[in-house]
């Protein structure tokens, strides 16, 4: 009897996204059943002192200093540039990774973050490992940091990126556009009206979703008050992510705002959540980061967004790209966010053409689509 290949995925916490793309392809090569799928957090398996300035500096960086962030970005954003040094000091804080690769030998490794990606790609130049290496990356612009040369695949979400690396030296039979993979769960068709059912929200007002992300970052108590204040009969749905700060000062906001005509809450806090996919059928607006994955995600249920002082760096990237597909708003002064939204809301056809937008750009089976690609690769 053939062996199954085992297929090794490998994110990193710094940033929920990168985790999240891997969760919905370890689903979809799980549901193949041609192989052995395994899913680690490469952060997991470095050095403690590594791990904590990695994913801590990033929070706290995204946080108190995104220009700080923005500026890092453009000024290590050069091809092949500096590929060595940057190896050297990851080599010197990933050695547990290293012995781990050494010793699982998997048949392919898909990295959703660059920095397994980077180990990866050495370890089988250096033949210490024999898999097949895919990349797939999580934003709709690429980083110089995701570019190795030992890759057999690139996933991108979009044309003009796999354009842009083959016009940088990658070879364009490595190249496949796919989108940015998100739960399988967000192909599967689902009614407006059966997902407010579920969670009890209103079945005719106007719901906006608003996201904080995984990590509960982002200006969302002010935000929603803001959108309360104009005394419109919306529905607010708010994602405090994990933060727990957040959601409580949510519940508190929501006990004072008041219901709607129906009866139903004009404000309604939920914390962490694994039914992303239900709250964005049910919504008719996300105001959020630009984020790739959660962006995916909205383009996936054909869902607007209003994008929030986007990051400096990949989010503003990401933003304009939504922007210029006409899928999304910008709001680039949080006092006026949510006039800018009101005003949005207040043109039914303008927010017809932006879901008919995100609908087009939309790749609900790009996991499923990278499993099958990527499996053809041991063939």
């Amino acid at each position: 009897m053939k062996t199954k290949p085992r297929v090794l995925l490998l994110s990193a916490t710094s940033g929920a996204g990168h985790v999240r793309a891997a969760q919905a392809l370890e689903k979809a090569f799980s549901a193949r059943g041609d192989c052995i799928v395994e899913h680690i957090d490469a952060l997991q398996h470095v050095s403690k002192l590594f791990q904590r300035v990695y994913d801590k500096t990033y929070i706290s960086m995204v946080r108190r200093a995104p220009e700080l962030m923005g500026v890092l970005y453009e000024r290590t954003d050069q091809p092949w540039h500096h590929p060595r040094r940057r190896l050297a000091l990851d080599r010197l804080n990933t050695g547990p990774m290293i012995r781990l690769l050494k010793r699982v030998q998997p048949d392919l490794c898909v990295a959703t973050h660059f920095l397994p990606a980077e180990i990866i790609a050495w370890l089988i130049a250096k033949r210490k490992l024999r898999a097949r290496n895919a990349i797939v990356v999580t934003d709709y612009d690429v980083h110089a940091m995701w570019l190795c040369r030992t890759v057999d695949r690139y996933y991108v979400a979009i044309d003009e990126a796999a354009e842009y690396l083959a016009r940088i030296g990658v070879p364009r039979e490595a190249l496949r556009i796919t989108g940015i993979p998100v739960d399988p769960l967000f192909a599967k068709p689902l009614d407006r009206h059966e997902a407010r059912r579920h969670f009890g929200l209103a079945a005719e007002a106007t719901v906006i979703l608003v996201a904080a992300g995984g990590y509960g970052i982002g200006p969302v108590e002010q935000l929603v008050k803001d959108l309360l204040a104009l005394q419109r009969p919306w529905q607010v749905v708010a994602i405090a992510g994990k933060s727990e700060k957040i959601r409580e000062r949510l519940e508190k906001v929501a006990r004072t705002a008041g219901k709607l005509s129906d009866g139903s809450p004009k404000l309604c806090g939920v914390g962490f959540t694994t039914e992303m996919d239900q709250y964005m059928a049910a919504a008719d607006l996300l105001v959020g980061k630009a984020g790739g994955l959660t962006t995916s995600e909205a383009l996936a249920r054909a869902l607007p967004m209003a994008l929030i002082e986007p990051i400096p760096g990949q989010e503003e990237r990401n933003a304009d790209h939504l922007l210029e597909a006409g899928a999304a708003i910008r709001c680039n002064n949080l006092p006026a966010a949510a006039w800018k939204i009101a005003k949005l809301l207040d043109d039914p056809a303008r927010l017809t053409r932006m879901r008919d937008a995100a609908r087009s750009l939309g790749r609900p089976g790009a996991a499923a689509a990278i499993a099958e690609d990527a499996i053809r690769l041991l063939d």
